[in-house]
């Protein structure tokens, strides 16, 4: 089973750069996108309802903005929009296709910022998903949470750390959200597990000559409950062409 999942920054614009006839060629079975900045009515054309897999889409009530897409070959039993948290379901930010034993989520979690108020409801969010996290694993289903995080975990996961330890998506309190997921509460980190190697990113900024100096962050995640750990085959970030400032995190797993 190959999962897919990459931030697009703008669906439409993804789009112009070729993203779905690339996908066309990547043999993926589930494919989970972020960031679309479209409403379901903005995007009637056919190029973004690939006819090889059943399409959802769940927009921000903001036209323009957030939104979370998951593509699947094989149709879920049913998918889940939102967490009913207002704040965050209306932002678009969560959708779940639900199979027997396996869901699979895009999820889009808030950037921050330096603004007191939008990083303040950050982490309001980031605890009441910490929680969320917990009733999942205990469920007894596998999970596979995919998305953009908008938090590099650890010093390998971001070229400049030192001159980011104040930065908005690697401040301490957002890194500890990530350690009791993965360190603690036993989330697995699916491209870590198979990939230690440094310099492995998957978002670079616009400014400067970031992308060409790989000055980037590791800001995109599968999240794996711990029984699929044993079925990881292989990882990659690919970025051999670009669609967006994030590149599709790509990961096989052993059916």
């Amino acid at each position: 089973m190959r999962v897919i999942t990459i931030n697009l920054n703008g669906i439409r614009s993804a789009c112009k750069k070729g993203f779905f006839a690339w996908l066309r060629r990547q043999n993926a079975d589930i494919v989970c996108l972020q960031e679309l900045r479209a409403h379901e009515d903005q995007i009637q054309d056919k190029s973004f309802w690939p006819r090889s897999f059943h399409c959802f889409y769940h927009s921000a009530q903001k036209k323009g903005y957030s939104g979370v897409g998951i593509f699947c070959r094989k149709e879920p039993k049913y998918v889940i929009k939102g967490l009913g948290l207002k704040a965050f379901d209306i932002e678009g930010r969560w959708i779940e296709a639900r199979y027997e034993h396996l869901s699979v989520v895009s999820l889009y979690l808030p950037s921050g910022s330096y603004d007191k108020n939008r990083q303040s409801l950050k982490m309001d969010i980031l605890e009441k998903l910490y929680f969320y996290f917990e009733h999942l694993k205990e469920s007894g289903r596998q999970y596979i949470i995919c998305g953009d995080f908008n938090i590099a975990h650890k010093k390998i996961d971001i070229k400049n750390w030192k001159g980011n330890k104040k930065s908005p998506g690697f401040l301490p309190e957002e890194r500890a959200w990530m350690d009791k997921l993965v360190d603690e509460s036993n989330w697995v980190d699916a491209f870590r597990e198979k990939n230690l190697k440094e310099d492995q990113f998957t978002w670079w900024s616009n400014r400067g000559n970031s992308w060409e100096n790989n000055v980037g962050w590791r800001i995109d995640y599968q999240l794996i409950t711990s029984q699929l750990a044993k079925k990881l085959n292989q990882v990659k970030i690919y970025k051999g062409k670009r669609f967006s400032d994030h590149s599709p995190l790509i990961i096989d797993y052993y059916d």
